[in-house]
């Protein structure tokens, strides 16, 4: 046994792990058994420091609630019971063996154990089916895990025509866990997973959401949406990504092939760009795509930058579907061309986006990249009012970041994205989120009447102040008044 994966370094032990040992210990002294379990062990096991610790144990759910003081019953149903500790809440599980899975999901009944192997045979795959003692620091193997983790390989434990008919979302975890950890899918894994891709459907979509962000987020999307293609699972995930393929582009600004070839160098890009811990600094209106500011800054410089995770969810859908419109839109004529592949791009990406059920400002995003991502092109011919108002979207940096692996994944040529980032820097904010000139209360003291004409000249005002047009508040209602006649009163 080596000895990177029989023991674990204590100087890398975390608060988390503290905490989740102590809650091993507190079982243990009560006469139950407790191990850690799952991805936290192989975690451990392989030098990465585990995002969260699960255990299990002999102890029934209720002896679970009566030994913690606080606790949540949340998945006491399949015999996990949630306990608070140290500001973080634990999954405790009961030893257990499954009945039927009849709904791809859940099992019909659990059977509780207090033999830790029998729960182990139902779990997914040997490197997710290890326990782990913290107290005597030792390894329970029961299924070849390690082995599997020395071998780089994932296999399911047991048939897996069975483990996934239970859970069918392990097709896309058996994909996920490849991908990440760059291992080799067993040839009977493989093979189930090739023969059972078109039962991911039966999955709800939330779920498959979950996985396939987690995929494209965790640093390996490119390698992840090439094995998904390989087992045949993406053409029922994502049918438009497959259809991507042999799309052939113009050799003079695509040198790198066709429209998949291009997609999936650009996801190396990104995976490559995150491993290297770069452009991880973004403006304070990124750190969420739920978050909009509450009133345009009035400091005289952007937001201060703050470090965010990247890639985000949006950027990485916006990166996959950047290109989505231009198998639909192929001709070949002088040369090839994708006219108004963007914009039909856009509703393509609109449609995968609700049938993943993203929110919908996670949908707005999305879409926007894909039908912006051909503006930067003409940013130098930009009147000034339309660059700003490129410019002044909360998640602008998203739109540069995809015009970067853009280029760099076709023509290599970074003039314009090197302009707009340095224009990005030098505008303060007051230039690209001024205060509003006229309001409509103004516009009604001023003899307007209320309706669809309001917005109109509300754009017009703020189009001229953009341009530099209008600086005042004065200004702004004459140049109004000049333009916009004021209907009589009616009698």
């Amino acid at each position: 046994m080596l000895p990177m994966i029989s023991k674990f370094d204590t100087q890398t032990q975390i608060k988390s792990e503290i905490a989740a040992a102590r809650i091993v210990k507190k079982l243990q002294s009560a006469s139950f058994a407790a191990f850690f379990v799952g991805g936290c062990v192989r975690d451990r096991l392989i030098g990465v420091v585990p995002k969260d610790y699960d255990i299990a144990t002999s102890a029934r759910p209720d002896e679970v609630l009566q030994l913690f003081s606080r606790t949540s019953a949340v998945g006491l149903k399949f015999g996990v019971v949630q306990v608070f500790e140290e500001g973080e809440w634990y999954a405790i599980s009961t030893f257990r063996s499954d009945g039927v899975y009849h709904d791809g999901r859940h099992p019909n009944q659990v059977h509780y154990t207090k033999d830790p192997q029998l729960d182990i045979q139902r779990r997914d795959f040997t490197i997710n089916g290890l326990l782990y003692d913290p107290s005597s620091k030792q390894v329970l193997d029961f299924v070849g895990g390690q082995r599997d983790i020395r071998s780089g390989i994932v296999r399911t434990i047991g048939l897996p025509e069975r483990r996934f008919q239970e859970d069918k979302l392990r097709l896309m975890r058996a994909i996920r866990f490849a991908a990440r950890f760059r291992y080799e899918l067993e040839v009977e894994t493989r093979r189930a997973l090739h023969s059972r891709a078109h039962e991911i459907v039966d999955v709800s979509p939330e779920r498959v959401r979950d996985e396939l962000v987690k995929i494209l987020t965790e640093g390996y999307a490119a390698s992840g949406i090439r094995k998904l293609d390989e087992v045949r699972l993406l053409g029922h995930l994502l049918p438009d990504v497959l259809a991507l393929k042999g799309v052939a582009q113009s050799p003079e600004f695509h040198p790198e092939g066709d429209v998949w070839t291009h997609t999936l160098l650009m996801l190396e890009l990104m995976d490559q760009t995150k491993a290297n811990g770069g452009n991880v600094i973004q403006r304070k209106s990124l750190v969420s795509v739920d978050h909009v500011p509450d009133q345009p800054s009035s400091e005289s410089s952007l937001p201060e930058k703050i470090v965010v995770p990247y890639p985000s969810l949006t950027l990485a859908m916006g990166v996959l579907l950047h290109d989505i419109g231009k198998p639909s839109t192929f001709e070949l004529k002088d040369r090839i061309r994708f006219n108004r592949h963007a914009e039909i791009g856009g509703c393509i990406a609109a449609k995968v986006c609700v049938r993943l059920c993203l929110s919908k400002k996670q949908q707005a995003r999305v879409t926007g990249l894909v039908r912006q991502h051909l503006k930067f092109k003409d940013l130098p011919s930009m009147r000034s009012s339309t660059l700003k108002r490129f410019i002044s979207q909360d998640n602008f940096e998203e739109h540069l970041e995809l015009y970067r692996l853009d280029c760099l994944g076709s023509h290599g040529n970074l003039d314009n994205w090197s302009v707009s980032r340095k224009l990005l820097n030098s505008l303060k904010s007051e230039n690209i989120h001024p205060r509003p000139l006229l309001t409509g209360n103004d516009l009604i003291q001023m003899g307007y009447r209320p309706g669809p004409i309001f917005g109109r000249i509300l754009r017009f005002v703020r189009d001229a102040q953009l341009e530099d047009q209008l600086q005042t508040h004065q200004q702004a209602k004459e140049w109004v008044l000049s333009r916009f006649e004021v209907e009589p009163a009616r009698n």
